[in-house]
């Protein structure tokens, strides 16, 4: 089965893990802008690392087979920085639309600090200017809740958002209702310790139904796993789901979510 990572990390990814991908049935994939692991010393760091993202890490999958697209923005890990974020948000229209950039992510939450917000705030007004999509990081664990409330009611502030193209991701059981009910994409992601294990989103899916659901394995620097989509697929072959329900899931969701955004251009799989 052909399937769509919508959240995967590839600059800490290995051509291993490409490879690997490719043999799974992956066929594409979205590279959020994230935090790398330590914090950056100014602006001009993230111009190289956008930079890599739409230059250098398209060329890499296309060797495999696998088609690049790519978020740009400022993550919230670093979005405390007030500073430095505002020249990043100022940096940002420079790459928005450049091939292959889908629109503003992973912005969003850590702490829920005043400084996150009013980052979130800066990135929120850009791309509803622009019209561009979003997608949103929630927090990890104890701010979950928090978090995603906080993000949902900044987005209720402007009546400009359209949310059939906002993607909250992250989402967990005690998070994925007010999402769905409130009309946005929602994104479960995969990921060993701090988000979902594959049986978890199975459960959530059987929860909830496929509709507006993405799952992604977010693979990154720390404890992650680039073939957790297919993970995902076993489990729900294991608990009977029939092929239909798991390419949505996988595949159909991902392609009407990012098929919205101007610069996706994407041949689907028959």
């Amino acid at each position: 089965m052909h399937y769509i990572d919508p959240h995967i990390h590839m600059a800490s990814r290995t051509t291993d893990d490409l490879q690997a991908m490719a043999l799974a049935g992956c066929v594409a994939v979205v590279e959020p802008a994230f935090w790398a692991g330590f914090d950056r010393t100014g602006p001009e760091s993230f111009r190289d690392y956008f930079r890599q993202l739409v230059e250098w890490e398209p060329k890499r999958a296309a060797n495999y087979g696998i088609r690049h697209y790519c978020w740009l923005g400022m993550n919230a890990k670093e979005a405390e920085n007030l500073e430095i974020s505002r020249e990043v948000v100022a940096m940002l229209p420079e790459f928005l639309d450049r091939p292959g950039v889908l629109g503003i992510g992973e912005i969003g939450l850590n702490k829920c600090t005043p400084n996150e917000a009013k980052t979130l705030e800066l990135q929120i007004a850009l791309s509803l200017d622009r019209g561009d999509q979003m997608l949103f990081h929630t927090p990890h664990l104890e701010d979950k809740y928090r978090g995603t409330r906080m993000i949902l009611d900044l987005l209720h502030a402007d009546s400009r958002t359209d949310r059939s193209r906002v993607c909250i991701d992250h989402c967990e059981e005690q998070t994925i209702r007010q999402v769905l009910d409130e009309g946005y994409w929602a994104g479960i992601t995969l990921y060993p310790t701090t988000k979902a294990t594959p049986e978890r989103a199975v459960d959530i899916i059987e929860q909830y139904g496929a509709e507006r659901i993405m799952v992604n394995s977010a693979a990154d620097w720390g404890p992650s796993d680039p073939l957790a989509v297919p993970k995902f697929i076993f489990q729900m072959r294991r608990r009977g789901h029939n092929e239909a329900t798991i390419r949505r899931v996988v595949y159909d969701n991902p392609l009407e979510f990012l098929n919205q955004s101007r610069n996706f251009q994407f041949k689907a799989a028959e």
